[in-house]
């Protein structure tokens, strides 16, 4: 099994047309289940897989109460300018807007102020009602013709608006595939071209290794839709194989196609260049790629179907991406040959061409100036990042809501119309189900104090309680006052389930659930929670074992891991800085709010773990090739920064610039993870890979290799590759 990448390259270069041909089947075979299978095998279906105390509730609501027509997902406001709800005119618009809601054939019998009598339709300014609307089937498909409805009937200086589950749902997933759009095709692909065309100065050079990320992502798509057949995947997996597909894709190919330009520079014939590649660079990319899947792996682990769903796909285009650069990169490069140089930028690409390999003289002296005061470098930097990690203490997490949403939006509107008329934002109730001897005297008394407490809470409305036909079971149900994910309507769940209710029903035999909107988001906060330090422990130890083994030695590793949770523990601070403490958020564009999206957390670590581990692994092969080469440890450290620092850097821009589309964007949690990702990258392409890295190797010197005795039957799978020795001395 020795030097299976080297293989790999040396027959895929000798067997070019045959490697093509194998891919070519690869992708036809893709597109055919993309098309076939690929809609059908994803959902927009969210699901905590840990039974949380919300579900259970649901649970009981669906055993003991029937299934009935008299419920409401929709709320419909009306309001006029001039007259108020008693006015003939004002009755009939809403009449005629009952009617015409009905004549869609999507929504339950609607029932208005003027079929019931019901006081709580009527806003307190006399001058609105609200309508409830209850959508037949799962909503989705009828939601726009009742979005068409209520927006025909805003005429005559009548104000007239909708918000609820489905309208909602509907403008977060609009709102989300156009900013995965726009940060994907209209600024993230343009931008990595031209950041390709910079770093390799030649059109043929630079395209090279945005059709190995295009064949990664279309064969990724492919494997998705039969996975897909067997589990619940969400469409978002789709932006995360595009999304890391693009990044992935580029960077190993960027990786690969700049040795080989190296090897090539240095006068090796063709097919022993790309063997040279197979033997070194495309063996950190193996060892790369599989620090990048044991990163996503971790979120396998969270019982939750949108995330497990995201490492899916990141792991799936992961391995392709990975087969692609050992097998179908080094087919391409025997086929073009010098050809990848081929249509050079003016000026720069002979420049780029001839500097493969070599020290950059900026890189250069920027490194060796760190390695000349490496103590003093290493406690500047790293209090640099430790001071920018700090906010992270006071980070509050949560999901955002219809709050934050751009107001062209209809869930918007409904929303701040009726929270200027009703004091609610949205159709959420918070539901307390009681189950035992609902008839029993202590029971009774328990469900009416609840009931009083609920009420008087400021965060709710008035509560109602229903009982069940079969009398086990009692649900005391309120509206959310504002918004149902706002941090006030959490902490009002949190005090029911931890103080009020345990008051209330101390003694009493039934068992108390507290259940709806925000009490799923309580539960789901309190899973990321739980979760995030277990995935942290999982990934850092695999990664450990890994470059372990990758570089037979114990204090590398440890290094390499506390560089990169130094930069990612710098990122969580900013973002808390920016977005929750407000330090140029206006400048940089962002939408105010009051917490962390709940899974960007452990969202963040696993991807920014993963792509960091990219830029560690290369790095450190290179330098290790030249200590194996038998140079010191701080003149390989200095030459190896020198020498990749611009392949490293065009990586990360490349990755920087794909996220900074996500976070022009308006979805305010995109905002904060494309933020996170493009701030982690560039904290790691500079302060602590030109800097920190450095000077902590520096330090250490050649204790940097070490290895206890007791780990000497480490199997020898350095990533320099067998023999492999420096292509070009400083």
């Amino acid at each position: 099994m020795k030097d299976v990448t080297g293989r790999l390259a040396r027959a895929s270069s000798l067997h070019p047309w045959r490697t093509l041909a194998l891919w070519g089947g690869v992708l036809v075979l893709s597109v055919a289940a993309i098309g076939g299978l690929l809609g059908s095998a994803l959902t927009t279906d969210a699901e905590m897989t840990n039974d949380p105390e919300s579900y259970r509730a649901y649970d009981l609501l669906r055993e003991h109460f029937p299934p009935t027509d008299d419920y409401v997902n929709e709320l419909v406001v009306i309001r006029s300018k001039t007259v108020d709800f008693d006015s003939p005119a004002f009755r009939a618009r809403v009449e005629r807007l009952a009617a015409n809601l009905e004549a869609t054939g999507v929504v339950q019998p609607v029932r208005t102020y003027y079929s019931t009598g019901e006081r709580l339709l009527v806003a307190p300014s006399r001058r609105a009602l609200v309508v409830p609307v209850g959508l037949r089937g799962d909503g989705e498909e009828g939601i726009d013709e009742v979005i068409d409805v209520v927006d025909a009937a805003e005429t005559d200086g009548f104000e007239t608006a909708v918000t609820g589950e489905f309208t909602a749902d509907r403008d977060f997933t609009t709102l989300s595939e156009e900013d995965l759009q726009k940060g994907e095709l209209q600024f993230g692909l343009p931008a990595a071209l031209i950041v390709l065309l910079l770093v390799f100065g030649a059109v043929v050079a630079g395209l090279v290794p945005v059709l190995v990320a295009l064949v990664a992502i279309i064969v990724s798509l492919g494997l998705t839709a039969l996975l897909g057949q067997a589990f619940d995947l969400s469409v978002f997996v789709v932006n995360m194989i595009s999304g890391m597909g693009l990044a992935l894709g580029i960077d190993y190919s960027l990786f690969v196609v700049s040795r080989y330009r190296e090897e090539r520079r240095l006068g090796n014939e063709k097919l022993l260049a790309i063997a040279r590649v197979g033997s070194t660079t495309s063996r950190a990319v193996l060892f790369s790629g599989s620090a990048f899947v044991l990163a996503m792996v971790g979120m396998v682990l969270v019982p939750d179907t949108i995330l497990r769903s995201l490492a899916a796909g990141a792991i799936l285009v992961g391995i392709v991406t990975v087969l692609a650069a050992l097998t179908l990169l080094p087919a391409v490069l025997a086929l073009i040959g010098d050809r990848v140089n081929a249509l050079r930028v003016p000026w720069l690409g002979r420049r780029v061409e001839q500097s493969a390999g070599v020290e950059g003289r900026v890189w250069s002296r920027i490194v060796r100036s760190v390695t000349r005061t490496p103590v003093l470098a290493a406690v500047l930097s790293a209090g640099l990042l430790v001071l920018a990690a700090l906010p992270v203490l006071r980070m509050e997490t949560g999901l955002t809501g219809v709050r934050e949403l751009p107001d062209r939006f209809a869930a918007k509107q409904g929303f701040t119309l009726l929270e200027e008329e009703f004091g609610v934002g949205t159709a959420d109730s918070v539901q307390v189900v009681v189950e035992g001897d609902i008839g029993a005297a202590r029971v009774e008394q328990a469900i009416a104090e609840l009931a009083r407490r609920v009420g008087a809470d400021g965060a709710f409305l008035p509560a109602d309680v229903s009982t069940s036909p079969d009398g086990r079971l009692a649900n005391v149900e309120a509206l959310v006052a504002g918004d149902s994910r706002d941090e006030r309507a959490l902490e009002a769940v949190q005090r029911l389930r931890s103080e009020v209710v345990p008051q209330v029903f101390a003694g009493v035999d039934a068992e108390v659930l507290v259940s709806g909107e925000t009490a799923e988001v309580v539960d789901y906060r309190e899973l990321t929670d739980t979760w995030l330090p277990i995935v942290f422990a999982f990934v850092l130890a695999l990664s450990f074992v890994l470059l372990t083994i990758a570089f037979r030695a114990v204090v590398l590793p440890a290094v390499a891991i506390a560089l990169n949770l130094l930069s990612v523990g710098a990122a969580y601070g900013l973002i808390v800085l920016v977005f929750l403490e407000g330090v140029g958020r206006d400048l940089l564009g962002f939408t105010e709010v009051d917490v962390i999206a709940a899974w960007l957390p452990l969202f963040l670590f696993a991807v920014l773990f993963g792509l960091s581990m990219d830029y560690t692994v290369f790095l450190l092969s290179r330098i290790r090739e030249h200590v194996a080469g038998g140079q010191s440890t701080v003149e390989a450290v200095a030459y190896g920064v020198a020498s990749t620092a611009r392949i490293i850097t065009g990586a990360a821009l490349i990755i920087i610039a794909v996220f900074i589309g996500f976070a022009a964007g308006d979805q305010v949690e995109f905002q904060q993870m494309g933020f996170g990702i493009a701030v982690s990258l560039l904290i790691d392409a500079t302060v602590v890979r030109l800097v920190l890295l450095p000077a902590v190797l520096a330090i250490l010197g050649e204790r940097t290799w070490y290895l206890p005795r007791w780990l000497g039957w480490l199997p020898h799978l350095e990533i320099e590759g067998a023999g492999a020795s420096p292509s070009a001395r400083p």
